[in-house]
């Protein structure tokens, strides 16, 4: 093979090492020879001392864009993680808590605090595999649809003979494919923290950026509440609803700001929360494109409060721990600036929730959209007869949608959005027990998991077969036959399996195989390695 260009990398590496804090290495066939993945890795971290992360080593696939994809989010992911686990650390020695940290992964599987900092990625999807491991243990049920009604998403899983139903392929973060193994969830950014707002033509929108309750915004920042109470006489002739949009500092970034008026903004919100409507007032301009205010949000710099559904919770005392006058105050300017009643307002954004549900559930189960089509077209028939079964508003025709398992419903807002959800698709709703904290349960009640695979494949010389290559990681090694070819991928993945499970937090595994068939004479070999959590901490 060709040598590695390391001058040529190093000099990269050091232009960019001030603006990143990991680096990320996947090599086209790593899997195969890692080689220079792992000459980069020496060279980069005497050269600079930061994290590097090598994709042979978060998978063997050979889909190397999926690999490197993995990789890179899986730098970018190793500082949050680090001071999350940090954090999460000195709590527990606070309060004296001696037992072992473990994180629980996308699939729903258990992992030491230290292994699961190497391997961040992993923990994409962890909350809602939580949320479906949590709520079917409460509810007793084999099978059903877990919706967990959170702050920021909506989150929908299957559990399926008792346990998550998993993307074997690799999940999706956003727009990009991975080569992480996760439960098969639907998030939809719609929860009791959205952003209640109007669109173009002036409608109610719901979500899906999230936001701090106005509610809880006043209960902790007495002018804020002040603010509130008094919108009523801010409202002009233009209202929008920026008049109750308030922003606050959330941290403080880690390296100051290269714009003048970002370095304002910060300034002005360390004082405390503040309208947007008074920030902009304060720099002199008219949007906050203007001093990149979004990319400060996007980097949780800046937070955002506004109107949410849980404010609205405190006018119907639902749910109401907070600032209820402020809920009233923000709820009454949303009202008038869409032109509907107080009353009226909330009854819509809640019809919006359920109906938007109602949609993500048979989208995501049917794996088709509710998208009409541009124009005529007889696909409109299936947004018709959903729209039917929502409504039953025909006066000869009739639709309904069932489903034929139950729906669990978890988080503290089931109770009030699903029940017209189970209704619409004609089905049961399980609310189990505590199921306002099952996510927490499921995090407990869940396993140590580990999966090794290896890949068995003939060696061809010419059409005829001359042995047998197992693979199992970067190491390959030719048998004469298949089945000493296989006999060796089991030995090896079984003491691999089990020692990687020693590391993730648990002490006495049980191992299963499976064999299956990967093209014309291959095979592939998965072992997995099942125990519970050690209960005290490594030696």
């Amino acid at each position: 093979q060709a040598p590695l260009d390391l001058p040529a990398l190093l000099e990269k590496a050091r232009a960019l090492q001030t603006e990143v804090d990991a680096f990320a290495v996947s090599g086209y066939f790593s899997p195969f020879n890692p080689a220079h993945e792992e000459e980069a890795y020496r060279a980069l971290t005497e050269a600079t001392g930061l994290p590097v992360v090598l994709g042979h080593q978060l998978s063997s696939r050979l889909n190397s864009v999926q690999r490197a994809t993995t990789a890179t989010l899986n730098a970018s992911l190793l500082a949050i993680l680090h001071d999350f686990v940090d954090a999460m650390r000195r709590a527990l020695d606070e309060r004296g808590v001696t037992a072992p940290l473990m994180v629980m992964r996308g699939d729903g599987a258990l992992m030491d605090a230290a292994v699961a900092g190497r391997r961040p990625v992993e923990t994409v999807h962890s909350g809602p595999a939580a949320s479906a491991i949590g709520g079917q243990v409460l509810a007793g049920r084999e099978g059903g649809v877990i919706v967990d009604i959170g702050g920021t998403t909506t989150d929908i899983a299957v559990v399926d003979g008792g346990r998550v139903m998993v993307r074997e392929e690799g999940t999706t973060v956003g727009p990009y494919s991975t080569a992480v193994r996760a439960a098969s969830v639907h998030s939809i950014g719609l929860g009791g923290d959205s952003l209640i707002g109007l669109d173009a033509e002036n409608r109610l929108t719901v979500g899906p950026a999230r936001v701090v309750p106005l509610s809880l915004l006043a209960h902790n920042h007495p002018s804020a509440a002040k603010y509130l109470r008094h919108v009523h006489t801010r409202l002009h002739r233009r209202p929008s609803p920026d008049l109750i949009e308030f922003w606050f500092l959330q941290r403080e970034p880690r390296r100051p700001p290269k714009e003048k008026r970002a370095e304002q903004v910060l300034a002005l919100l360390r004082e405390g929360p503040l309208p947007l409507p008074e920030i902009l007032e304060r720099l002199g301009i008219i949007h906050p494109l203007q001093f990149g205010g979004q990319a400060l949000i996007e980097q949780e710099i800046i937070g955002r409060a506004a109107l949410t559904p849980t404010d609205l919770l405190h006018l119907t005392g639902d749910y109401a721990p907070w600032d209820a006058d402020a809920a009233r105050a923000a709820a009454g300017v949303m009202a008038r600036l869409s032109g509907l009643s107080t009353a009226d307002m909330a009854a819509q954004v809640a019809t919006l929730i359920t109906e938007r549900i109602t949609a993500e559930i048979v989208t995501f189960l049917s794996g088709h959209t509710l998208d009409r089509a541009r124009g005529y077209s007889p696909r409109d028939l299936g947004a018709w007869l959903f729209e039917e079964s929502l409504y039953r508003r025909h006066p000869y025709l009739g639709a309904k949608i069932s489903l034929k398992i139950p729906i669990i419903g978890i988080g503290a807002p089931a109770a009030i959005f699903l029940p017209r959800v189970a209704e619409v698709l004609d089905t049961e709703l399980v609310l189990p027990p505590h199921y306002p904290v099952a996510n927490a349960v499921g995090a407990v009640a869940g396993s140590v998991m580990v999966n090794r695979e290896a890949w068995i494949f003939p060696r061809m010389r010419g059409v005829h077969i001359a042995g047998y290559y197992a693979r199992i990681d970067s190491d390959r090694r030719l048998f004469g036959t298949l089945e000493e070819a296989l006999t060796h991928a089991r030995q090896s993945l079984a003491e691999a399996v089990a020692a990687a499970a020693r590391r993730a937090g648990t002490d006495e595994p049980h191992l299963q195989f499976e064999q299956l068939p990967d093209g014309a004479d291959s095979y592939r070999l998965r072992a997995t390695a099942i125990g519970n959590p050690r209960l005290d901490k490594a030696p």
